[in-house]
């Protein structure tokens, strides 16, 4: 295997990750927003208690089964890996490198071509020091109220004490946890501008808050990243399911 065939397998990799963690929460936090703005798909998830309880949890342990994965150090595909294989080829990252992925299979290279490698950008060692750096403090925040979560109650049923299991929930915040896990999607971004388009690495925060989707979605001229396109897609299902499901009061003829 190559050097440019290993680090893409891991890029793509790390993005069915990112992308799997960030549709496992914000479905399960979309479901939970819709039904509290909607009294209609409030009363529909009634009917079926079971059923959506089930897939809640499901959605809960999917997210942090993957972040596991991501963050753990034993993890095989973890990002330390994907950060790792760049560094040790950071020959990938030159402008004539750079310049042959933009030829793609043409036999001469396009016209543009040195004009746009001449405003490339060419990481540096301590660009993926930088990148690490980042990730140090993602984990850290992963393995202070994350961790265990994953590993004693959902990967392995070490825990059954509710008071136990509520003091590891109790160390959670959820606006924390969204950004942890968006984060992973603004890593891949950043590494992948810089493997495609010869972009500088910077890790932009990604919108996060849900119910901000919610109220203002990001115009589709723009584009919209995973989270957002699982939240809509579960708000819009949710609503147009619950048309016609009766609410508490229509029942009761008020």
């Amino acid at each position: 295997m190559t050097p440019a065939t290993l680090f893409e397998e891991e890029l793509e990799t790390f993005r069915t990750e990112a992308e799997s963690a960030a549709q496992y929460l914000y479905a399960y936090l979309s479901i939970h927003e819709t039904a509290r703005r909607q009294k209609s798909v409030h009363a529909l998830l009634n009917t079926a208690p079971l059923f959506w309880n089930t897939n809640l949890s499901a959605l809960q342990l999917g997210t942090f089964i993957v972040l596991g994965r991501i963050f753990d150090q034993n993890s095989a595909h973890n990002v330390d890996r994907l950060l790792g294989v760049a560094q040790r080829n950071i020959g990938l990252f030159s402008k004539s490198a750079l310049g042959l992925r933009k030829q793609g299979p043409s036999s001469t290279p396009p016209t543009w071509l040195n004009e746009y490698l001449s405003t490339s950008y060419v990481p540096e060692v301590a660009d993926f020091r930088k990148l690490r750096l980042l990730v140090k403090k993602n984990r850290v925040i992963y393995e202070a109220r994350y961790r265990d979560i994953r590993h004693k109650l959902f990967a392995h049923k070490e825990l059954s004490d509710p008071a136990k299991i509520g003091a590891l929930f109790a160390k959670t915040n959820i606006r924390e946890l969204q950004r942890l896990v968006t984060f992973t999607g603004s890593l891949y971004d950043a590494i992948w501008e810089l493997y495609m388009n010869g972009r500088k690495p910077i890790v932009r925060q990604r919108r996060y808050s849900v119910r901000a989707m919610h109220q203002r979605p990001t115009p589709a001229r723009r584009g919209s990243k995973v989270q957002e396109r699982i939240s809509l897609e579960v708000a819009r299902f949710l609503v147009t399911a619950a048309k016609g499901i009766p609410t508490r009061r229509t029942r009761r003829g008020r």
